[in-house]
């Protein structure tokens, strides 16, 4: 059964999510951002365009995939918080809400490298049908497929507490009065 235009919309989601792919990482390099300012912010909407380019394109792919409901759900899921966190981290920069803003993207480029991952688990679990022979493969990409995106939501959260919030917390707290300090925060 062929769907009209489903390759197409992969291939127009691939583009955009592939550029975005790329980006991403060089955006949370420290070094670049402050010594290419300009260029990080240029990087920043290239990257946010691409990531709405390839949201659009997958939510026609998402409604006819013939992967069925369970994947269905888990694309429609996927593309919803990938423009959702694109939304807030845009909204926060225009605030001036760097570290928001910061944590922001951190969750947004996990959901654009969810497709890396569902790949990975992919790959990972393919062997399990050697040795559960009725397994079969729509169930082993439907595990990868959901697998990715609570796995990068778990190391998104991580990496924001770890590297965000904990050396926020552990700073010395600024001069407060003796009867601020004593209160309940």
């Amino acid at each position: 059964m062929s769907i009209p235009g489903y390759y197409t919309s992969l291939v127009i989601h691939g583009v955009p999510a592939g550029l975005a792919l790329l980006i991403g990482p060089w955006q949370f390099v420290p070094r670049l951002r402050a010594r290419f300012p300009r260029a990080h912010r240029i990087a920043g909407r290239v990257y946010l365009i691409s990531v709405l380019a390839a949201a659009m394109a997958a939510l026609y792919s998402a409604a006819v995939t013939p992967s069925g409901f369970t994947l269905q759900v888990a694309f429609f899921g996927l593309v919803v918080v990938w423009l959702y966190t694109a939304a807030k981290a845009y909204r926060a920069i225009r605030r001036r809400e760097v570290q928001l803003h910061r944590i922001w993207m951190v969750r947004n480029y996990a959901f654009t490298f969810a497709a890396v991952t569902l790949r990975l688990y992919q790959l990972a679990l393919l062997p399990l049908m050697n040795v559960m022979p009725s397994l079969e493969y729509s169930s082993v990409y439907e595990s990868a497929a959901w697998l990715s995106l609570l796995g990068n939501v778990l190391v998104a959260e991580y990496f924001i507490v770890q590297r965000t919030l904990a050396p926020l917390a552990r700073r010395q707290p600024s001069e407060q009065p003796a009867e601020e300090a004593l209160l309940p925060q």
